[in-house]
Parts: structure tokens; C-alpha cells; sequence
């Protein structure tokens, strides 16, 4: 008796067992088909519930006017024609979802004829010229109310206060204004998109720019860094115009400092145009900041000559010139050992505003000179020795003797060349606008 329920419960665990798989596992999905179990009972007023059911969604949505549905236990039919692939794929998906749906048999396809295709792009178009046009009274808004920032800025960078009172110079003054513009400008468009609600292109747009600014500082990269070299030149004010300088080897008086390079006027009567990257890390000589600048010139005496003698009268020949300052005062002395003369070095400080520096020099070379041959000592030349054998008799001459020496000449006007300085004035007033100030701050 015991035997008989022990049995009947082992064989109820078994088909317990052997049903627990099919209940806790999960249906397949079969690529848009509906899953789930399928139930015992259909009728005819389901199926005509199922195919009302998708009739009615179908006929709310575009492009499925041509689509036929027949339902059959359960069982999906479509047929018919859509505009295209994706509407087909959508009503895969919507069909699967309704309830009682067992199977899908999709014979949809894609239209061929052309007018049908064409019908909702023509549509489209409308609808967005429809758009646009309720989109023109805003958007004429937003244009005015940016032009309206623009001008505003406009006006503002166009005053002379407070803009040439806070820059050093015009040049400087200039790139305020163009800062303001750009302000105003960038303002003026940020406005006009918030109004027509289209701010997320500001960052389409300023990543735009930027990829474009960086493609062109490498481009420009030389035109930028002669901007930049020109601000800080405008700034540090090394020299003014008309000034007598020494850049890179290049000797002249300075025209003008533009926005790219600076022009000097050689004293040969040449153009010289120097980047400004280039003036800026140059090493500059300014022979005109200092209004005394001191000459000098070595001449060479006999070497058995009275030394300290030569010394006394150079010394007292240099004092005597008009246009040799007595403060700093002119000094000689011994400056080398030649092969066949000692080298004696005569130097003396003159002023620029009253005597060009190269006449003085010169018109001093000139009078030390006459001086101490006139004083009977000698400036010789070097001296060969040659060897000669066999000379006849007949080239044998006497030395001539030395020509005597010309009488001192007067002291020739040394001021600068008018004719010179007025070329300078003129040629320092064409072409961009210079960037010096003899009022700005001098480095």
C-alpha cells in the first residue's frame, strides 16, 4: 500500500520536471514577427477586431493609403504598395505589436510609379516655403536689431575720446577700434540668433572659425609676427623719424614704421625696407639719440719722429677746429706699431645738430694732417725693400725731392645738407600711415 503513492509522486515530479523549461524560458524573436504563446481559441470577430485594429492605425499615418490588411486565425496578410524602405520596415514593427497577431505574411513593396514618389517631396517643399514664410517678419527682426548693434559699436570705435587718450600712439588706437568693432559684430549676430531661436549654431560656427584661424596663422604665420613686431615697435618708440640708424648692417635715416616693415633712406639716397620681425630682434645703433658722437682716425708718422711732440701738436690742431667740442674733450695717443711707421690715433667729439658727422671727420683728417707734414713730419708709406743685380749705370738717379707741402685750406661749412634733409621730409610723409610719434613715450 505504501509502494502505490510513492510511485504516483515520483512520476508527477518527473512530468513536472520535464514541463519547467518550456514555462521559464523566453520566447525567440523572429526578425519583426510577434512572439509569446500562441492561444487555443480564435473566431472570426477576433481576426475582425485584429484587422480593424491595424486599419485604423494605418489610416492615421502617411504613405500606407495603399496598403490592404486580411487577417485569418490570427495570421496577418499585407499587401499593397509604399513610398519606401523604411515605411516597409516600420510596419513590420507596428503590426507585430498588436494584440492577438500570430503570424505576419508582408507582401508590401516599394512604389515605382514616379508621381507618387514625387507627391511628398513636393509637399515637403511647400511646407517649408510655408514655414519661411510665417519665418520673414522674425527673421527682419533680428536683422534690424543686429545692424542696429553694429552701428552702435560702429559710432562708439569712430570717437577720438577716451581712445587716443588711452593708447601711446594712433596705431595703437586703431586696433581698440577694430576690437570694439569685432565686439559689436559678434554681439550683433550672438542677438540675432537667440531671437530666431538658432544658438546652436554659434557653436558650430565658432568651431568653424577656429579651425579656419588656425589654418591661416600657419599660412600668415610671417604676416602676424610683422604685426605683432610692429605693435610692440609702436610701443617701445626705438627711434623717431628722420633718425640716423644702423639695422642689420643697414645704414640710413628712418621714414617711417608701417603696420609691416620699416623704411629707412640710405645716405646714397636708396630705399631700404626691413621687415619689422627683423627690426625688432635686431640689435639697433642710434647715431642721432646722442647728440654728441665722437670721430676718429689713425694716421701713421716716421718712426724715429719726436712721438710725444706729434702727440702736443695733433692735440692743439684739434682744439683749434670750430666745430670739435671742447667737452668731451679730443684726445691722441700712440695707438700701434706699424712695419714702417707708428700708428697715432686722433679722435673728437662732435655735435649733430650743428655739423654732419662725415664732413667733420673728413674736414678733421684733412687739417691734422697738413698740420704735421707742414711741421716737417713725415706720414710715410710703406716701405719694400728691393734687391736689384746688375743695374746699369744710366738707371741710376737721383731721389727727387719731396713736394712741398699745400697751405692749410680754410674750414669748409660743415652743416648737413639741406638738399638732403628736405628729401628726407618728403619721402617720410608717403605711403601708410607712420606709426611714429615724436610725442609718444621714447624707449
Amino acid at each position: 500500500m505504501t509502494g502505490r503513492p510513492t510511485g504516483i509522486l515520483r512520476v508527477a515530479l518527473l512530468a513536472g520536471l520535464l514541463a519547467l523549461p518550456a514555462q521559464i524560458l523566453p520566447a525567440q524573436d523572429a526578425g519583426g514577427q510577434p512572439d509569446g504563446t500562441i492561444t487555443v481559441e480564435s473566431d472570426t470577430r477576433s481576426d475582425r477586431a485584429i484587422r480593424d485594429r491595424i486599419e485604423d492605425i494605418l489610416g492615421g499615418l502617411d504613405g500606407y493609403g495603399d496598403v490592404t490588411v486580411a487577417v485569418d486565425s490570427g495570421i496577418v496578410t499585407l499587401g499593397g504598395t509604399v513610398l519606401d524602405s523604411s515605411a516597409l520596415d516600420r510596419l513590420d514593427r507596428l503590426v507585430a505589436r498588436v494584440d492577438g497577431v500570430v503570424e505576419i505574411e508582408n507582401r508590401v513593396q516599394e512604389t515605382t510609379d514616379l508621381g507618387a514618389r514625387l507627391t511628398p517631396v513636393a509637399q515637403r517643399f511647400r511646407d517649408r516655403l510655408v514655414q519661411w514664410t510665417a519665418f520673414l517678419p522674425l527673421l527682419a527682426v533680428s536683422l534690424v536689431v543686429a545692424a542696429l548693434i553694429a552701428w552702435l559699436g560702429g559710432r562708439i570705435a569712430r570717437l577720438r575720446q577716451p581712445w587716443d587718450h588711452l593708447s601711446p600712439n594712433p596705431f595703437i588706437a586703431e586696433i581698440l577700434r577694430t576690437a570694439i568693432r569685432l565686439g559689436f559684430w559678434i554681439a550683433a549676430i550672438v542677438v540675432a540668433l537667440d531671437i530666431i531661436g538658432a544658438t546652436a549654431l554659434m557653436g558650430t560656427f565658432l568651431g568653424a572659425a577656429g579651425i579656419i584661424g588656425i589654418a591661416l596663422g600657419f599660412a600668415v604665420r610671417d604676416t602676424v609676427e610683422n604685426f605683432i613686431a610692429s605693435v610692440m615697435l609702436s610701443l617701445r618708440q626705438p627711434f623717431r623719424p628722420n633718425d640716423l640708424v644702423e639695422i642689420e648692417g643697414n645704414t640710413g635715416r628712418v621714414l617711417s614704421l608701417t603696420s609691416r616693415a620699416t623704411t629707412l633712406l640710405s645716405l646714397d639716397g636708396n630705399h631700404i625696407r626691413i621687415p619689422n620681425a627683423t627690426v625688432f630682434k635686431a640689435v639697433i645703433t642710434n647715431y642721432t639719440r646722442n647728440p654728441e658722437r665722437r670721430f676718429s682716425f689713425d694716421l701713421g708718422v716716421d718712426a724715429g719722429a719726436d712721438l710725444g711732440a706729434v702727440r702736443v701738436l695733433g692735440l692743439k690742431t684739434l682744439q683749434a677746429l670750430d666745430f670739435v667740442l671742447p667737452a668731451p674733450e679730443p684726445a691722441v695717443w700712440v695707438n700701434e706699431i706699424g712695419d714702417s711707421n707708428v700708428m697715432i690715433r686722433f679722435t673728437g667729439w662732435v655735435t649733430q645738430q650743428g655739423a654732419e658727422f662725415s664732413k667733420a671727420r673728413g674736414e678733421a683728417i684733412r687739417v691734422v694732417k697738413e698740420t704735421l707734414e707742414g711741421a716737417g713730419y713725415g706720414l710715410p708709406e710703406p716701405i719694400y725693400r728691393v734687391r736689384l743685380e746688375e743695374l746699369p749705370p744710366e738707371e741710376h738717379a737721383e731721389p727727387h725731392a719731396p713736394a712741398p707741402s699745400p697751405a692749410p685750406q680754410p674750414v669748409p661749412d660743415m652743416t648737413p645738407d639741406a638738399a638732403f634733409e628736405k628729401l628726407v621730409d618728403a619721402e617720410k610723409d608717403r605711403g601708410e600711415q607712420n606709426l611714429l610719434s615724436k610725442d609718444a613715450p621714447h624707449e
